[in-house]
């Protein structure tokens, strides 16, 4: 069985550093205790969260991480900015929060004109569709320093005291619903071309897969979801069409490893019997791999980029609502009363 960690990623040593990190972090709370910008603590959240009187500031920082290898090796670069967005836009999105300025850092070795045209091309795009400003960034040519580059984003926004998303109203009961993914997303990255490199060698990216090269299906571009919710939930001083209770960002650990992260606040877990079905490509990686079911479903996304907990009279309304704006979604499953996460895949 290949696992995550053969491809150089071990996921329980990330999660404990990232738990170093925001204890460090926590630590720098006090410094603004009783002033303009004092920090929320919340545990297990996808973005921080800065009082300003009436509104929160939130900012969070992701990158697309070693999917810009790939596109290195296509010399294709235009939909990298899809991904840059979706990791950090999407992770705003998750309390509620509209999201107004991503500023971004090219690290790499030596600058190559190529790529930086296609990346920016990519974010104005991406960007644009989500009516995110681009304020500034960085390029930095770090020499022997990086065998790679490196692209990274913060996002910055905002979301009104009384329209945050906090999972606090949560109950027993509760419809699930999972937004479809339109591929692997910035997630589980290495393992695929761990897999892909052993099965094919290293020109695995002109390989054919279902009529496309394993190059063009890697590098689908993230589908961003930001928008769409914030269409549902009401931007900055909008109306609130519909009320969502919880939101997830299904990033890396997967659906066991981030859907906990809202509903163990109040001990809760789900059980979802109807997830949308994997796609084809991820199927075809755990059978090239040998990846078992347990190891995908907490690599990759496996076809849910997205979850929302919402009241289950409502839970059609919303599917109808999110089909409109373009995100195909279901009712995965419901909430239970026990802190565990029950997949039936």
């Amino acid at each position: 069985m290949t696992t995550y960690k053969d491809s150089g990623v071990d996921i329980e040593l990330g999660d404990a550093c990232s738990k170093l990190a925001y204890e460090a972090a926590k630590g720098t709370f006090s410094g603004r205790k009783g002033m303009i910008g004092e920090p929320v603590i919340e545990e297990g959240g996808f973005t921080g969260m800065m009082d300003m009187g009436d509104f929160y500031l939130i900012q969070n920082d992701d990158g697309v991480g070693t999917k810009i290898e790939v596109a290195e090796k296509m010399r294709k670069f235009d939909t990298l900015g899809y991904d840059l967005i979706a990791m950090v836009a999407d992770d705003g999105i998750c309390v509620g929060a509209e999201v107004f300025s991503v500023t971004n850092t090219l690290d790499v070795p030596r600058l190559n004109r190529e790529m930086v045209e296609g990346l920016m091309s990519g974010l104005k795009q991406a960007a644009l569709e989500q009516k995110i400003v681009v304020p500034g960034g960085e390029l930095a040519e770090l020499g022997d320093a990086l065998n790679g580059a490196v692209w990274n984003a913060t996002a910055v926004g905002l979301v009104e005291k009384n329209k945050i998303i906090t999972g606090a109203d949560i109950e027993e009961g509760d419809t699930v619903l999972a937004f479809k993914s339109a591929g692997i997303r910035s997630n589980g990255m290495s393992l695929a071309r761990h897999i892909l490199k052993e099965k094919f060698g290293d020109n695995w990216v002109t390989q054919d897969f279902d009529g496309r090269s394993w190059g063009e299906v890697i590098l689908t571009p993230s589908k961003i979801y930001h928008r769409a919710v914030l269409n549902l939930i009401g931007g900055y001083k909008q109306e609130r069409k519909f009320s969502i209770k919880g939101l997830v960002h299904n990033t890396g650990g997967g659906i066991k490893g981030n859907l906990p992260r809202l509903l163990k606040k109040k001990g809760l877990g789900a059980n979802l019997t109807n997830l949308p079905q994997p796609h084809e490509f991820m199927k075809k990686l755990q059978e090239l791999g040998n990846v078992s079911d347990e190891e995908a479903y907490k690599t990759w996304n496996m076809g849910v980029g997205m979850m929302a907990v919402v009241d289950s009279a409502d839970a059609d309304k919303i599917l109808e609502a999110l089909k409109a704006e373009g995100i195909e979604a279901v009712a995965a499953g419901k909430v239970i009363g026990s802190p565990t996460i029950k997949l039936s895949i």
